[in-house]
């Protein structure tokens, strides 16, 4: 990137400095605000700039912090956020300002909002799109409650979240609720509506104002009371309402057809302009959707004009915005392996298509779209649509890769099932930042997959151990005609792969290292720790431990299981996820039905242990800190050898 000087003015932040509650902050008058906007941003650009996190999003969303903190009362007032990227203001004002430097560490602030972590944060903010349902819950439970002042409930959703099929479901459900929701819409790229000349400013100020609305709701009242007006009516004239809006302004938006008033579009980022419609709006009766439009990466110029790659920018100069990029020397990203392979794969396989949920770059599926734009396609935030539409194609001969984040996956599993699975439709899942992430979180960790895919008839599920297998894996599930799930961690791989196509063999694993004291049995990277806690365990003391990488959690090798038992020797397991259900438990399982039976030569059940994430949601913190944390990084593992065969 070229230097330039960015339009930031990083001193010090004296009138931010006395705020440590919102309390304080409402204590301000009103033109202070402006002031707290720019200081909160020079906060934000200063820690962010050594202390990585999401930049550009929050940096959108400053003003509209500061006015949603002063214009209610919270924590009282309950301020729902969706995903949490745009959050880290509301944890500078909300007590966490000292502590913000510990953002996304080890014993520190989480990277997204945590009821856990302070009573201002009102919900789990991780996956997109759950803020209009989570809000909508929380203002019919003060309703029922009957809480007395009466409880506001705000859920801010972004452009891109509010495409997700959960938030839509939560729309439709508070158009049909007569609960006092108010819905932000934080649109900093989506153009739902455009914002055309003076009578669009006029109207949306017109309609949010206070005269304005006490005379329509005292006509409402009137009409009411003589039986002139019913809810069925009342939805109708909101509808007409939209509508007539939508006209008058040249233009429509996609909430026309609800019964939930409208309002907007307004410069969210005029700080001004926000507090006065909030204070407007706030005491309206049912629910309401405020449209605000702001400037993703507003304040600091590199990321106004480069907003994606700001999103989360690593290490970068405050002054000149110039980023510290890793060297080019260093092995590819596992996302880029897959990336090059996959077009790899499309030049010579044209019924190949590649689908990705709103993660294009991150999982690398934009090298294909720059080749093949139209057999690409981007679904946006969708998981459950991702995998529905690749059951679609692959059902007419499509052959889809589609590359989803581990821990968004998640919200698919049904549609993996009954979309995928129970036809047997060669789909086949490239399963993106599998493992323990890092710095993300709870809400990102990519630790269940191999458990709760493992249990799905037909499905066949691979790991691979570096960036060579991660390749021939590609290659072979165009072998197969049934579903398979490839998972691969967030990082770099050892080395840059050999360009090696060859298929592996279905549900065949690879003894790597020979023994008969100790059976060591891996899935994916872990084999790197574990073959390094094998040498030092046998270095100088004459102990033989086998060391077998099993690739495939299903099927399972049985032949390498069958090689192990016959060795009447303790075996360990060890994965990157989940312990309880993952490859461990498969192992078991096996052993159980197999042992005793006559195909493993009579011999008695060995002891196994297994390691891999334990039975509790982990923290944020490096991976290799993580790794450590759960007990299977090198040390853990050398222990956990010697503590077994000593």
């Amino acid at each position: 990137m070229e230097k330039e000087k960015t339009n930031v003015d990083a001193t010090a932040t004296p009138l931010l400095d006395t705020i440590d509650s919102p309390a304080d902050l409402r204590k301000l008058p009103a033109e202070r605000l402006p002031q707290v906007c720019a200081e909160l941003r020079s906060f934000l650009i200063n820690s962010l700039s050594s202390h990585p996190g999401h930049f550009a999003s929050s940096m959108g969303a400053v003003e509209l912090t500061v006015a949603l903190h002063y214009v209610f009362n919270t924590p009282y007032d309950r301020i729902v956020w969706d995903v949490g990227h745009q959050a880290y203001g509301h944890k500078i004002l909300t007590g966490r300002r000292d502590s913000f430097i510990t953002n996304r560490t080890l014993g520190g602030l989480s990277g997204f909002p945590s009821p856990k972590e302070s009573e201002y944060d009102t919900f789990t903010a991780g996956h997109a799109s759950n803020s209009i349902s989570a809000g909508l819950g929380m203002a019919v439970a003060a309703s029922i409650h009957k809480d007395e002042p009466h409880r506001n409930v705000v859920a801010v959703i972004g452009d891109a979240s509010i495409s997700g099929g959960l938030a839509f479901e939560g729309l439709n459900n508070a158009a049909n609720s007569n609960s006092d929701l108010l819905i932000i819409l934080n649109d900093n790229d989506m153009s739902i509506d455009r914002n055309v000349g003076s009578l669009n400013s006029y109207l949306a100020h017109l309609t949010s104002s206070k005269g304005y609305n006490d005379l329509r709701y005292g006509l409402a009242g009137i009409l009411r009371r003589y039986n002139l007006i019913t809810d069925t009516v009342k939805g109708r004239i909101t509808r007409f309402n939209n509508s007539l809006k939508s006209l008058l302004n040249h233009e429509q938006n996609i909430f026309e057809g609800l019964n939930i008033r409208y309002f907007g579009p307004f410069d969210g980022n005029d700080v001004a302009t926000v507090v006065k419609v909030l204070n407007d709006i706030k005491d309206f009766k049912g629910p309401r959707i405020l449209h605000l439009r702001t400037v993703k990466g507003k304040g600091f110029l590199p990321a106004e004009k480069d907003p994606a790659t700001w999103h989360a920018p690593g290490i970068f100069n405050p002054n000149t915005g110039e980023r510290l990029v890793s060297s080019p020397e260093q092995p590819p990203k596992y996302q880029d392996i897959f990336g090059k392979t996959l077009v790899e794969i499309a030049d010579s396989h044209p019924e190949v298509v590649g689908i990705t949920a709103a993660m294009p770059s991150g999982t690398s599926m934009n090298r294909l779209a720059e080749k093949y734009p139209g057999r690409t396609f981007d679904v946006g935030i969708s998981e459950g649509h991702a995998v529905t539409f690749a059951g679609g194609l692959a059902k007419d001969g499509i052959k889809p890769f589609v590359a989803i984040y581990s821990s968004f996956l998640q919200r698919a599993y049904s549609h993996i099932i009954h979309d995928v699975a129970i036809e047997g439709l060669p789909v086949t899942l490239c399963i993106d930042r599998a493992g323990l992430v890092g710095e993300d979180g709870p809400t990102h960790h990519g630790v269940f997959d191999l458990a709760y895919l493992r249990t799905i008839p037909g499905m066949t599920i691979a790991a691979p151990r570096n960036g060579d297998e991660l390749r021939r894996l590609m290659y072979t599930s165009l072998t197969l005609e049934g579903p398979i799930a490839i998972r691969y961690p967030r990082g770099r791989a050892k080395a840059t792969p050999s360009g090696t196509t060859d298929p592996v063999a279905i549900g065949r694993g690879e003894r790597l290292k020979d023994g008969n004291d100790l059976a060591v049995l891996t899935i994916g990277t872990v084999a790197d720790d574990a073959a390094e806690a094998i040498r030092r365990a046998e270095e100088g003391t004459g102990l033989s431990i086998a060391h077998y990488d099993m690739r495939f959690v299903k099927p399972i090798d049985s032949e390498i299981l069958e090689e192990v038992a016959s060795k009447n020797c303790p075996i360990i397991t060890i994965e990157d996820g989940i312990a309880d259900g993952g490859m461990g438990s498969a192992v078991l399982e096996w052993l159980a039905d197999h042992i005793n039976t006559g195909d493993s030569h009579g011999k008695a059940m060995p002891r196994v242990i297994r390691m891999g994430v334990p039975d509790r949601f982990i923290p944020q913190g490096t991976p290799a800190q993580l790794h450590k944390l759960c007990g299977y990084d090198t040390e853990g593992i050398y222990t956990t050898i010697k503590s077994v065969i000593k």
